[in-house]
């Protein structure tokens, strides 16, 4: 049997019309997708391992405070700290693993990783050994750019990739933790001796 077309069929397949008065929705975007759009951008930067494009997300006095390495104020001290780490890691890899944004903050957790086989980095000469290394930063924001960001690694792990630190657990690590525990001791001792 041959189907039929209905006028109920016909006038749901018909456009509907807009109304004279009504006005045209503009697509708005939110402050946290501002935000988030931002910090995206730029984390890609970092991942195209480009220095400049991302130091041109920050406002010229933004202060970026990395828990192990150390403080860098404005964007010249930012770009020279990332030039550092991807001439030391030239195939360095970043990934955003997270990423909650507010109106003028972000949580951006990310994993780097790569060959410690360029140049020196914080005064290490490089090893050769890969790396990988998760973090978290917490950034706030102002018109736009980034003012400020608390980041946080575990330097403690990256030492020991390098080589730096013995591995944890080995013979040597169980060494280097029984000698600074006997050094702990010694020092509670004197001082309980001098009644501090």
């Amino acid at each position: 049997m041959a189907e039929t077309s209905t006028a109920t069929n016909v006038a749901a397949e018909a456009p509907a019309e807009a109304k004279p008065d009504a006005k045209p929705q503009r697509k708005r975007i939110t402050r946290r997708k501002a935000v988030e759009q931002k910090l995206r951008a730029y984390f890609d930067d970092l991942a195209r391992r480009d220095s400049g494009a991302a130091a041109a997300h920050w406002r010229e006095d933004g202060v970026d405070d990395i828990g192990p390495v150390g403080v860098m104020r404005g964007r010249e001290q930012i770009k020279a700290f990332f030039d550092t780490l991807f001439a030391a890691v030239p195939d360095l890899s970043t990934t955003v693993t997270r990423l909650v944004a507010g109106e003028s903050d972000c949580a951006v957790e990310w994993r780097m990783e790569g060959t410690f086989s360029g140049a020196t980095y914080m005064g290490i000469e490089p090893t050769g050994k890969h790396v990988e290394v998760r973090g978290l930063d917490l950034f706030e924001l102002e018109d736009g750019e980034i003012v400020s960001c608390a980041g946080y690694f575990d330097g403690a792990s990256f030492a020991r990739q390098i080589g730096m630190l013995p591995a944890d657990g080995s013979g040597a690590d169980r060494a280097m933790k029984g000698a600074f525990n006997a050094v702990t001791k010694v020092r509670r001792a004197v001082a309980e001796r001098r009644g501090v």
